[in-house]
């Protein structure tokens, strides 16, 4: 009995230990709201049903009362309001520390400091076993500071604030994205595509909204054998004859509207037509009812078809159309901005003489649309920290995203730059591998969010699924993945204290770790169907872990090829 009892108690406190992880990472999240000032408000704002577009009056929602025919720029750049405007008495307005120098601590709880730092996003902290050894299997002992990346010179940033728990970082970017919803609006079927439902598609009449024949054949009144009606039928998209007597019969085409006092309809192959005596007769027996669409079998005037909230998609243009629609109310794609860092990257050729081609410029575009985004072509800045600037408080994006510069090397400009005009920097660091140094701030005066993901491209790819994903979705009022678990085909060793993420592709009921995981590749997610979110400390076989699916997965005949 002592095992059962130790193996009960052990259970106990380990839900014990996950409820207060939990709770924890809700704190987190709430302070961080809090410290901008931040409050949760209806989904989508009305629109105006004058069709005159408004300017922005309430702060931190960023609508008009205005129902515009189409999405495009606001019309008032810089003027929203949001996290930046206010703080609550004694909060820091910025927690961005000036170059080189070391910054205050975070309020978020359960987070540490990372150690040093590349210009590329490397941390010391980032370089685990799982990032210099195949995921099959514990990785040598290794120099805690890793190299530079790209030839650049590593410098420690003191005192940096803690890292945020990936779950809470993720829960932060979603619920920011949430309280500020874009503006409605009113979109020509032909425009909708990819937006988000701001308004429910309600029934405008009752579908079909006339009985209808389901088959070609014969309709017929009463019972047989019945007198054959002259004439060419009745076809669809012409009205109906006169009331059809009982005992006859009359050609009918599907779609065709039917006459009234109609018992049936009998498809052509199954009734036999006595032509020199004018008689149709069943070679089946007759239902009452049977192959018609009665008025209202789909829907009834009235009822809600679709909510809000709804993504539009081809069929969802399609029912939208049937039920009397030329248009949608629907949420404009949030717009993005990308700016890609770094004086060592190519845009074409082999790399050569240490510079390194761009791999994130050409990638993150059409990941961004993938994800219903509107998005800029990507802007090369180089390391210029005054064109960094001037891009950011020019833009008029509602997320911004920068490569690179996350870290304190040289010439790693975002943290200066944002502190410099005054940006609150609500996530500096979050507790996942790769991709540990990615960031989350907020522009001034309700300017737009900005996520700075890490240079290193894997170590991307992680900050986007974990800060721009979710912050994308709540500004877009897209619902959030079923999220769901899948066993793990083999024992996987991870960072001992933090989250990780590994490239995987499904293989029937459980998903396989693909090799050339580390922060710098792109071969095994290039292969990929989803990610795999390895919790600290690494997961035996057959251990059921979180899955975050790509969003092209299911369009793709992915293989594992020699990736596993």
């Amino acid at each position: 009995m002592t095992p059962h009892r130790g193996d009960a108690r052990a259970a106990e406190e380990e839900r014990a230990a996950e409820e207060e992880r939990a709770a924890e990472e809700e704190r987190a999240v709430e302070q961080a709201l809090a410290l901008v000032a931040r409050r949760p408000q209806a989904p989508y704002p009305p629109p105006d049903r004058s069709g005159e577009a408004g300017k922005r009056t309430e702060p931190g929602t960023r609508t008009e009362p205005g129902v515009h025919p189409e999405p495009g720029r606001h019309p008032e750049p810089g003027t929203r309001t949001g996290p930046g405007t206010h703080t609550e008495p004694g909060a820091p307005t910025s927690w961005a520390p000036a170059q080189g120098d070391p910054g205050p601590e975070a309020p978020e709880p359960g987070c540490r400091p990372p150690g040093p730092v590349s210009r590329n996003g490397s941390a010391s902290a980032d370089a685990g076993p799982a990032d210099t050894a195949p995921v099959h299997g514990a990785g040598p002992t290794h120099d805690p500071t890793p190299a530079p990346a790209h030839g650049r010179s590593a410098s420690p940033q003191a005192h940096r604030p803690r890292a945020a728990a990936w779950d809470g970082a993720r829960a932060l970017a979603e619920r920011l994205g949430r309280t500020a919803p874009l503006a409605a609006h009113r979109l020509p079927l032909d425009r909708a595509l990819g937006h988000v439902l701001a308004e429910a598609v309600v029934a405008l009449t009752d579908l079909p909204s006339f009985d209808t024949s389901a088959m070609d054949g014969w309709v017929v009144a009463g019972p047989g054998p019945w007198t054959v009606r002259e004439g060419e039928g009745l076809l669809a998209g012409r009205g109906s004859s006169e009331p059809l007597p009982d005992g006859h019969a009359l050609r009918i085409a599907t779609g065709a509207r039917l006459p009234a006092d109609a018992t049936a309809v009998i498809r052509s192959e199954h009734a036999h037509c006595d032509e020199a005596k004018g008689l149709l007769h069943a070679t089946r027996d007759v239902v009452p009812g049977q192959d018609i669409r009665p008025r209202g079998q789909e829907c009834r005037s009235g009822d809600e078809l679709l909510p809000v909230g709804t993504v539009v998609t081809p069929p969802v243009l399609g029912l939208a159309a049937a039920a009397g629609y030329d248009a949608l109310v629907a949420v404009p794609r949030p717009r993005v901005d990308v700016f890609v860092l770094g004086d060592e990257l190519l845009t074409a050729g082999l790399p050569r003489e240490g510079l390194i081609r761009d791999a994130l410029g050409p990638m993150l575009a059409p990941w961004l649309r993938s994800l219903g985004a509107e998005v800029a072509e990507p802007r090369r800045l180089g390391d210029d920290a005054d064109a960094l600037r001037e891009a950011l408080v020019t833009s008029d994006a509602d997320l911004i995203l920068t490569t690179g510069g996350t870290a304190a090397g040289p010439v790693d400009h975002v943290h200066p730059v944002l502190a410099r005009i005054g940006a609150e920097l609500l996530i500096d660091g979050v507790a996942v591998r790769p991709g540990h140094p990615m960031l989350l701030a907020q522009l001034p005066d309700g300017g737009p969010c900005l996520v700075g993901l890490p240079g290193n491209p894997l170590a991307a790819v992680s900050g986007l699924l974990t800060l721009a994903e979710p912050l994308l979705r709540g500004i877009a009022g897209r619902p959030a993945q079923d999220r769901y678990r899948a066993p793990v085909h083999e024992e996987v060793h991870a960072h001992p204290h933090d989250t990780r993420l590994i490239p995987v592709v499904h293989r029937d009921d459980s998903v396989v770790p693909l090799h050339y995981n580390g922060p710098a590749m792109l071969r095994g997610i290039a292969a990929a169907d989803g990610l795999a979110v390895v919790p600290p400390g690494g997961v035996r076989s057959g251990t059921e872990v979180e899955i975050l699916d790509l969003p092209w997965a299911s369009a793709s005949p992915w293989t594992e090829g020699c990736f596993t």
